[in-house]
């Protein structure tokens, strides 16, 4: 009899977190972070060697049986162009298209599709193999041209994308149960990690994100720099080549530079009682409450603000500092709920705040799950 079992592989800037869906119904989180001296190097290969060793057991399945299993895996990819579907089957056209645009995500494409290569090696032999990419970019295909569109000459062909949508999406099939009929309003969704962008929404579909045409921009985020005055790209241009300006655009800017060096890890800098700590801390909150405030004008106000990813869900100090300046707006943190990490983080007479965890794996499932009777 055949089974069905399904994989979810997200490989992040800093991690590579993967879920296990079993026939029986049961989940395997597995998460490997990268570690301060894994900066340089092919850290994503290794965390698949260890997933790899760690799936052993669970996939144990007698091999003259195997190919009756069908193993469905689910792949995140940070980028999918300029399609508009959720998700794709991989075939050889649809990796060759994947790769040919790896240059939107330098940070994370290269390793997107490294996981699939990796687990075409690994199972092919063993179960009947799907492989699907399922698109961050994908929640944010309903923006309006007033949203999508940047200010340079439209026959450049450059345009806003939006990434995270994957955990936007999935917040949004649970915003209902949280607050009702609240969730059709406009919500501020605030994905903070190393990647770090906040995205507007009405009737639950994307109407604005702070990301752009890539995730470097937007807010300052770990080791990105977020929004940046074009002149100073080109000051930087004039003395860095393509490759060392992206090195430099993706791996040294971001909190890493604001702390001077310290650290661009949020967990890290809140620990440090170092004054350049403390300025990377206050201005990133500075930036990410300037975006909400720049939606509630854009739109005349906002019904509900949601915090996720790991800053997001486990700093209750960079929440309170977000919220601090946002009561006029109706928004009032709930002192006591938010240093328990609580769903509910508002006081009775505030407009709601939340705390839903990531779960990028939950959607990925669900989006590779439509192409399971393929």
């Amino acid at each position: 009899m055949e089974t069905l079992i399904t994989l979810t592989i997200n490989c992040g800037s800093s991690s590579l977190k993967a879920s296990l869906f079993l026939a029986d119904g049961q989940r395997i989180n597995y998460c490997y972070r990268q570690t301060p001296d894994q900066k340089h190097g092919n850290y994503h290969a290794k965390a698949f060697e260890h997933l790899l060793e760690d799936l052993k057991t669970s996939l144990r399945i007698d091999a003259k049986s195997s190919k009756t299993h069908t193993l469905l895996i689910g792949h995140r990819f940070v980028h999918g162009g300029d399609i508009a579907e959720a998700a794709r089957l991989i075939d050889a056209n649809e990796r060759s298209r994947l790769e040919s645009i790896t240059h939107l995500a330098p940070l994370h494409m290269p390793s997107n599709l490294q996981g699939v290569d990796i687990c075409t090696q690994a199972f092919a032999d063993r179960f009947k193999l799907l492989q699907v990419a399922c698109f961050d970019t994908a929640f944010h295909h309903t923006l309006s041209e007033l949203a999508y569109r940047l200010p340079i000459p439209k026959a450049l062909d450059y345009r806003r994308y939006g990434f995270h949508g994957l955990n936007y999406a999935n917040i949004a099939q649970q915003l209902t149960q949280h607050i009702g009929a609240t969730a059709n309003g406009h919500v501020v969704i605030a994905h903070l990690g190393s990647g770090a962008s906040l995205c507007l929404i009405k009737n639950l579909r994307s109407i604005d994100t702070s990301m752009g045409y890539s995730p470097a921009g937007g807010i300052p985020m770990a080791t990105r720099s977020g929004d940046i005055d074009p002149g100073v790209m080109l000051e930087l241009a004039k003395d860095h080549d393509y490759h060392a300006l992206s090195e430099l655009v993706y791996q040294k800017m971001g909190l890493l530079a604001l702390s001077n060096g310290e650290s661009s890890d949020m967990s890290a800098l809140i620990e440090s009682n170092s004054a350049h700590a403390k300025f990377a801390i206050a201005f990133f909150t500075r930036q990410v409450r300037a975006t909400i405030g720049a939606y509630a004008a854009k739109v005349g106000g906002l019904d509900a603000i949601v915090f996720t990813g790991g800053i997001g869900e486990h700093s209750a100090l960079v929440r309170a500092m977000i919220c601090d300046h946002l009561e006029f707006m109706g928004f009032k943190l709930n002192i006591e709920k938010n240093q328990q990490h609580a769903t509910v983080l508002s006081n009775m007479d505030s407009k709601p705040i939340l705390m839903i965890p990531a779960d990028e794996e939950a959607e990925i499932a669900r989006l590779a799950y439509s192409f399971s009777h393929l």
